[in-house]
This record gives structure tokens, C-alpha cells and sequence, in this order.
């Protein structure tokens, strides 16, 4: 059975920022990953007068689809901002998915991240080292981390892999959920890459 697990990372992380630099935060410029399509430094936008474009900047769709989504999607699932995030990608034992459609990850994701559409999260565990039995999956500890993100706290499609991963067998404090997603990492102008065909 293959798996798929993010080897050993290359992450080099650029510190001492210059007063006038945007930083991700006050000691880290930028953080530097290593992506299917080799490495990507990932810092924030250097334009102080930047400002979101459409789709992100958009505040109202109506509901359903677009409704606000609970904090944590389902008990046992640790909710998590940015820079956790990018601590997780320096992570060998974690999984960054983009759970949204797939013309949404080409569009532009978050650099490291995989394409697992939601609605296909509960059938692809074995990439995150579960095993199929007659019953279902077997997911013991050893499977990694998965941090799930979509488009933001709109966005219903992290959620529901992160339900139905829990439901197929997946464990559920081994999920994490990037709830702010694509717009609030574009609200914060870090790097977006087109997600890898």
C-alpha cells in the first residue's frame, strides 16, 4: 500500500527582520519549505499599501453553502491559526491538506500543501497510513498529523473531511483544522502557490 508522507522537510527560517519589514512574526521573516515542485519561501507581502482582492475580500454569500462554521468541527479536533500551520509544515510527522475542490487548490494553496477534496478524505486514509480491513479503516497511532484547511470560516469543506475522516476511522486528535483557510492566509498576504496538477 502507498502512503503518503511528508518526508524530512527542508525548512530554513530567515529571522531578524528590518523595522520596516512585514515579518511573520517579530523574530521570522519568512519561512522556507519544500514543495512537490521544489523549495518555496513563504513571508508576507511586502507592499504595505497591498489589499485583498476577489474572492477573499467578499464578506457576504448566502447560507447554505457559505455559512459560519463552529470553531471546532467535531469534538476531539484541535483548531489552529497560522503560525501553527507553518510549524506544522516543519513538521516530518504532519499533513498539510487542502480540502477543497480540486480547481480550487490549482487556483493557489497554501506552499506544501496536498489536494484531498473533501469528498474524497474518507476514502484516500491510506495515504495518511491507515490500513482497509472488511470493516473499514485501521488508523493506529502511528499516522500522522493532518491539519485540513478550505477557504475560510465559511467554508464547509474542511469540516466535513475532518467529520467524515473521523467517521471512516480516522483519529480525531490527530486532526487539526486551519479554520481562517485560504482567506485569512491571504488576508495576512502569505505565499500562495498554484496547487501542483
Amino acid at each position: 500500500m502507498q502512503g503518503f508522507f511528508l518526508g524530512p522537510l527542508l525548512v530554513m527560517i530567515a529571522t531578524a527582520a528590518a523595522a520596516d519589514d512585514v515579518g511573520i512574526s517579530a523574530d521570522t521573516m519568512s519561512v522556507t519549505v519544500q514543495t512537490v515542485n521544489g523549495p518555496v519561501e513563504i513571508m508576507r507581502d511586502q507592499d504595505t499599501e497591498a489589499r485583498l482582492g476577489e474572492p477573499w475580500a467578499r464578506t457576504s454569500r448566502p447560507c447554505p453553502n457559505f455559512c459560519i462554521q463552529p470553531m471546532s468541527p467535531a469534538p476531539g479536533v484541535t483548531t489552529i491559526g497560522e503560525l501553527e500551520v507553518l510549524e506544522f509544515l516543519q513538521s516530518s510527522d504532519a499533513v498539510l491538506v487542502d480540502g477543497r475542490i480540486r480547481p480550487q487548490y490549482e487556483q493557489g494553496t497554501i506552499p506544501g500543501a496536498i489536494s484531498v477534496p473533501y469528498t474524497e478524505a474518507a476514502d484516500r486514509l491510506g495515504e495518511f497510513g491507515c490500513e482497509i480491513d472488511f470493516d473499514g479503516w485501521i488508523c493506529e497511532a502511528e499516522v500522522p498529523a493532518v491539519v485540513l484547511f478550505c477557504n475560510g470560516p465559511w467554508c464547509g469543506q474542511s469540516p466535513t473531511a475532518a467529520r467524515r475522516m473521523i467517521e471512516a476511522g480516522f483519529p480525531a486528535e490527530k486532526i487539526f483544522y486551519y479554520r481562517g483557510g485560504m482567506q485569512s492566509w491571504n488576508m495576512l498576504g502569505l505565499t500562495v502557490i498554484p496547487g501542483a496538477s
